[in-house]
């Protein structure tokens, strides 16, 4: 397990979030979209991924009710189609059973490069080594992958954040709260 868990407002995420084609104000504190979130970061520090679990009825694609990875940016960080069932691991961990229609992802054609794949220009290469389907194409023209829960690799914890073997959380005062 890469992942270590972080929070919607870590510095060190925000600067990859800043990089992200998605960020909507760059520079501001808080990198996730509202209500709750799984938000992780790689162990050195080259990649981010969200996990949002929004309310069903606060969803206007078809996919309401999924989780939605909002975010992944990996700088390096390794092969990103295992980043990317490590952090679905660290989802299922951190959220339990995951919902009948699973995890959503939706691609902006216009603001990634593709990888080419027998000559052919193809959209979330990764997504699809790491299991995801392409189910679809949102209102706006974004690309819908998704990973059932059958799919789904099992729950596996991210890690505690660390720095120099310190805790930059009270895990047992934040359970407390």
């Amino acid at each position: 397990m890469r992942w270590c868990v972080s929070h919607r407002a870590d510095p060190a995420a925000r600067a990859l979030a800043d990089r992200h084609y998605n960020r909507q104000k760059p520079g501001t504190p808080q990198f996730a979209p509202t209500g709750s979130c799984a938000v992780f970061v790689t162990d050195d520090g080259k990649a981010f991924w969200i996990t949002s679990a929004p309310l069903a009825e606060y969803v206007k694609h078809r996919w309401a009710g999924a989780w939605v990875c909002s975010a992944f940016r990996s700088e390096g960080a390794g092969l990103a189609s295992t980043l990317i069932m490590e952090a679905v691991a660290a989802t299922r961990a951190h959220y339990g059973e995951p919902p009948p229609l699973g995890m959503v992802t939706f691609i902006d054609p216009g603001k990634v490069k593709p990888t080419m794949v027998r000559g052919r220009p193809t959209w979330g290469f990764a997504w699809k080594k790491a299991g995801f389907r392409l189910v679809g194409e949102t209102d706006g023209g974004l690309l819908a992958y998704q990973l059932l829960p059958a799919d789904m690799p099992e729950p596996e914890p991210a890690k505690p954040r660390t720095m120099h073997g310190t805790p930059l959380f009270d895990l047992a005062a934040m359970a407390a709260d």
